[in-house]
């Protein structure tokens, strides 16, 4: 039995804070997982910054709200989970990924918790779990599953590497070149190829 497993921003979706950055002018927010590797290090900053210029959820929820999944996403994943059952697997919050789940058709979503304080402000998160790709790739094998991912960032390479196949999606020149070895793409035609070459 094969599930697979797919990131969800820069794969699916754009991502939600080079969206904010644009929309609130500040342009320290567009570093993501693609830049830099560390999670923890990289959610502390980004707080800090939210908290220096007093930004709270709603001003996310706000921007989210116009985020469209990328073109042919949604046809792409209504394929996928045609064929085999897929579930995305990111460091998103559940604050953040509720309105785009809804314009993707509801696929199942793994992903963290935002704290927020009573007036909006954003004063924590809550990971699922260490590792959080990893380990649940790692949950799915224990479950009789054999995992074929894909993702774009530095924080998706553990579990693609830890799957019977794993392929890089529009990820950067940087991250493919030192990965070498996995098939990357741009196009979700190809990555349905792969995935279903997988399968076989």
């Amino acid at each position: 039995m094969f599930i697979t497993c797919l990131d969800l921003e820069g794969v699916l979706v754009p991502e939600i804070w080079i969206a904010f950055s644009e929309k609130s002018g500040i342009p320290e927010l567009k570093r993501t997982t693609r830049d830099e590797p560390d999670y923890n290090k990289l959610m502390k900053w980004r707080l800090g910054i939210l908290k220096e210029h007093g930004l709270g959820l709603r001003e996310i929820q706000e921007v989210i709200a116009n985020i469209d999944p990328m073109p042919g996403a949604k046809e792409f994943l209504d394929e996928l989970r045609s064929i085999t059952q897929a579930v995305i697997l990111s460091d998103t919050f559940t604050q953040f990924a509720q309105p785009l789940m809804k314009k993707l058709g509801w696929p199942t979503i793994f992903c963290n918790e935002l704290v927020v304080a009573d007036d909006g402000s954003i004063s924590d998160y809550r990971l699922r779990c260490e590792n959080t790709k990893l380990t649940t790739v790692r949950a799915l094998q224990s479950c009789g599953f054999e995992t074929i991912a894909a993702g774009d960032s530095f924080n998706d390479l553990a579990m693609i590497r830890a799957s019977k196949a794993g392929f890089l999606f529009r990820s950067t020149e940087s991250i493919k070149a030192d990965n070498p070895d996995l098939p990357a793409t741009e196009d979700y035609g190809e990555l349905l190829t792969f995935i279903k070459d997988a399968m076989k």
